[in-house]
């Protein structure tokens, strides 16, 4: 019998997993994180913030650079971090790059009563991508806007969008619940009473509306409201493992303060060794054939125990 959630008894999550697997985890020192690194799975460090949101601002660009008409090409990019969006504006307008051919993929976005919320929405993420990065594109080099795509409730056509045009790389970060965009892990219930869906299953999700973690509506609160979590929608839609596999390489961005010390730990360790759990959403890139880990060295903190 797997173990009950410490946090929220009705879910799966990472705390249901064997206890010395987590204090492996626990264990790490930066330089374990580093020689965690294998084929197809890349551990990169970065010493300052400016040169990770930059690093992560310049994946945009390399994958509209691709980008031709016979060939069009894009990213797909979160809403957490977003520190790197900016400066992909202002990378696009000081070299001119036209992005004519170039598509964009949003991730995810909050719903409320069965639809997905407007643009003027104040917690939105069309609406942060929107003013942080393509409102500050120059005209003459800007997105069209059929090439700009956003998930709703009703998904089919955000499905469709993947197979008109290559995605290079899909970004990501990471949630305390160890997610990827909205893949939380499911609820405790029905056939999934005993243990959680398999890799396999978990994989065979599209986009769609999704319940979401008490973990992520804590964490939402927290970095976006002040921890008003009565503000925060507890439904989503998300972009899937259907599409993510679509895309030509995973890379997640670990600022160090969207998940915890013990959490950016957890995930590399098991992506390394191929530990797959949909307890664990994160974990089951292990599967997927090109993924890299983005960390700002400061922020690894430690696992120590300090009582304050």
């Amino acid at each position: 019998m797997r173990n009950i959630s410490k946090v929220a008894p009705g879910w799966w999550d990472y705390t249901t997993l064997d206890k010395a697997l987590l204090d492996e985890a626990a264990a790490l020192s930066e330089k374990d994180l580093r020689g965690l690194a294998r084929e197809g799975f890349a551990v990169v460090m970065y010493d300052t913030l400016e040169e990770f949101y930059l690093a992560e601002a310049l994946e945009y660009v390399a994958a509209w650079q691709q980008a031709t008409e016979n060939e069009p090409a894009g990213i797909c990019g979160p809403i957490g971090p977003t520190e790197q969006l900016p400066l992909v504006a202002r990378v696009v307008n000081a070299i001119g790059l036209s992005l004519q051919h170039a598509h964009f993929w949003g991730m995810d976005e909050w719903v409320v009563d069965g639809r997905e919320v407007s643009r003027d929405y104040p917690l939105g993420f069309a609406r942060a991508d929107m003013e942080l990065c393509f409102d500050r594109i120059r005209p003459e080099l800007a997105m069209p806007d059929e090439n700009l795509h956003f998930p709703a409730a009703d998904p089919a056509q955000y499905a469709r969008s993947w197979d008109a045009a290559r995605c290079v790389v899909m970004q990501g970060g990471q949630g305390e619940v160890k997610h990827w965009a909205f893949n939380d892990p499911p609820k405790r219930e029905g056939v999934y009473q005993d243990a959680p869906p398999s890799p396999a299953e978990y994989r065979k999700l599209g986009t769609r509306v999704v319940d979401l973690h008490p973990i992520t509506l804590m964490q939402n609160a927290r970095t976006s409201g002040g921890g008003t979590v009565q503000n925060v929608p507890h439904q989503a839609v998300t972009v899937g493992p259907v599409e993510t596999w679509k895309a030509e390489k995973v890379s997640i961005w670990h600022p160090g303060h969207h998940d915890n010390p013990f959490g950016m730990r957890l995930t590399t360790l098991m992506i390394s060794k191929r530990i797959a759990d949909a307890a664990v959403p994160m974990s089951l890139l292990a599967e997927h054939p090109n993924v890299q880990f983005n960390f700002y060295r400061p922020g690894l903190g430690t696992c120590d125990v300090e009582m304050h």
